[in-house]
């Protein structure tokens, strides 16, 4: 069979002007087939003609009608789905080794006949002209903390143009988690976009009301910056897809750096910061050439950041404690009945009475959860004992599992005692030293012996005080007395440098004396090696 490039052999010959029998045999084909081609100026797989039929008949013919109605109804299905429901309709008809036939007609109706497909329009990017920001969930990649999984999300700015981003560890989707990570990222990036976006966050959009459309607190926060607000459509992320795709590919960049070091675990929260900032700055090496661009066009900072914190009036109640946002926080119970300011912050809670800060509280993410510090009630709680057994928070008020083992243990040898016996118990962790207590617990709980509060107080009193730790002084020494000791007259600095002075008889001493092993300070020579302990011995000083 005549091949394309046996023809376009042929005519390059005609072309040179060769005779049809000569430039039929230089293109390996008959005198006859070369005046074919010659005459005919076409390719031979220009007259192939087009593959319509089926090499064998098809096994779904009569029921593609049926299928085609299911696809039409329903264009989700998957093909798959459609051959196991054609099994079961016609048993023992098609094998599984039919699917790949199956799932080629079903893709060419779709192809063909089915519904329009959505279409996604590329954007053009100006340089300075958008910043697009999301938050991102980090917990699947398995980082630890000291030992303990860090579940912890990722808010993440982003530059429609140059692609420029920042992160910053955060714990929930809040105005705080947001304002604090878009201020870090414009004071990181030294200046301010024309326009912000966002995706419908609670914390931006008022998703509920039409009176507005953005709340107030984002307003705030984007007129100091002098942003222009932009949000995408409801259920649309794709229409934010600049960190939407950067979310994944930082994703995927962290898992790689964390295979890479070889351990997912970090000392701090700092060092794990530290990681993924020298990622941040890796990942943006390469966009500096557009970067530049826009950095010609961004507008100043203004003089000072916003204030990220909520500030709220809340009042102690009788518990001693107070409601924030739907969770519930205990207070030193010398606060009870006076109003306190609350400035809630992306992390911690700082409860604030007569112009000073008397409690930094961890923020509680998620509603109707309670942070209760058992040191704050707990000298009302040892008057009134009886409150312990049914307080409505009282799994707080077990600082450690070796305290809640040591109320199980109270229970079962004193019944109705235990409560009396367990809050004097916490009161002793909270006046002596809680890590002191723990130990003791632990102490009597593998021992097997009896927990009471008398038996606690006597091994905690008995606790060995650690000596402190001694201050040692080390004088410099000088170093100039080493030459001191080779200054002798029968010593010259080549004999030094050779490992031993010449004896009257002829004959070196041996490298064992005082001298081996030093040199003067000020001549450059090579040490060599003083007895068996120093096998290598060879320095250059």
């Amino acid at each position: 069979m005549v091949k394309d490039r046996q023809v376009r052999r042929l005519w390059k010959l005609l072309a040179e002007g060769k005779r049809l029998s000569r430039a039929a045999a230089g293109a390996d084909m008959s005198e006859r087939s070369g005046r074919k081609y010659r005459e005919l100026k076409r390719l031979p797989s220009e007259r192939a003609a087009e593959h319509s039929w089926r090499t064998r008949p098809d096994p779904f013919a009569e029921l593609w009608p049926e299928v085609h109605g299911q696809l039409q109804a329903a264009a989700g299905l998957q093909a798959k789905t459609l051959f196991a429901w054609l099994q079961r309709q016609h048993p023992g008809k098609f094998q599984n080794g039919q699917l790949r036939t199956f799932q080629r007609g079903v893709k060419a109706w779709r192809a063909t006949a089915g519904p329009a497909k959505e279409v996604f329009f590329s954007q053009v990017h100006e340089p300075g002209r958008l910043g697009a920001s999301d938050f991102t969930h980090m917990t699947r990649l398995g980082v630890t903390i000291a030992g303990q999984p860090f579940e912890h999300m990722v808010y993440h700015f982003v530059l429609t143009y140059s692609n420029w981003e920042s992160a910053t560890i955060c714990f929930s989707e809040s105005f705080e988690s947001l304002s604090e990570g878009l201020q870090n990222a414009l004071c990181e990036l030294g200046g301010v976009p024309t326009r912000h976006r966002t995706d419908r966050l609670s914390a931006a959009v008022n998703n509920l009301s039409d009176r507005k459309e953005f709340t107030a607190r984002y307003e705030s926060l984007l007129a100091h910056y002098g942003l222009e607000m932009e949000k995408i459509n409801a259920r649309q992320a794709h229409e934010n897809g600049d960190v939407e795709q950067s979310h994944r590919r930082f994703k995927d960049d962290v898992e790689q750096a964390l295979l890479l070091r070889g351990s997912r675990e970090f000392a701090s929260r700092d060092e794990y910061a530290r990681f993924l900032r020298e990622l941040i700055e890796q990942r943006n090496a390469g966009r500096r050439e557009r970067l530049a661009e826009e950095l010609k066009v961004l507008r100043a900072l203004p003089a000072g950041r916003q204030e990220s914190c909520r500030r709220l009036d809340v009042k102690v109640d009788s518990g001693s404690l107070i409601h924030v946002k739907r969770n519930v926080y205990s207070v030193n119970s010398r606060l009870i009945g006076e109003w306190v300011e609350v400035r809630i912050g992306a992390e911690h809670l700082e409860v604030w009475y007569g112009q000073k800060e008397v409690e930094r509280l961890p923020r509680l993410v998620g509603r109707q959860k309670y942070h209760i510090n058992y040191r704050h009630i707990i000298d009302w709680l040892v008057r009134k004992p009886g409150a312990f057994e049914s307080y409505r928070y009282r799994d707080d008020l077990f600082p450690t599992s070796r305290f809640r083992m040591a109320f199980d243990a109270l229970h079962e040898s004193m019944g109705n005692r235990a409560s009396q016996q367990y809050v004097q118990i916490l009161q002793l962790a909270a006046r002596e030293s809680e890590t002191a207590v723990d130990e003791a617990l632990r102490g009597l709980l593998a021992a097997e012996r009896p927990v009471t509060f008398e038996v606690v107080e006597e091994v905690v009193r008995r606790r060995p005080e650690f000596a402190p730790v001694t201050e040692v002084f080390v004088e410099m020494t000088d170093l100039a007395r080493f030459d001191d000791l080779l200054m002798e007259p029968r010593f010259t600095d080549k004999e030094v440098c050779d490992g031993g002075a010449r004896r009257e008889d002829g004959r070196e001493d041996d490298a064992a004396g005082l001298v081996a092993g030093f040199a003067l300070a000020g001549v450059p020579c090579e040490l060599r090696a003083v007895g068996s302990s120093s096998p290598t011995g060879n320095a250059v000083v």
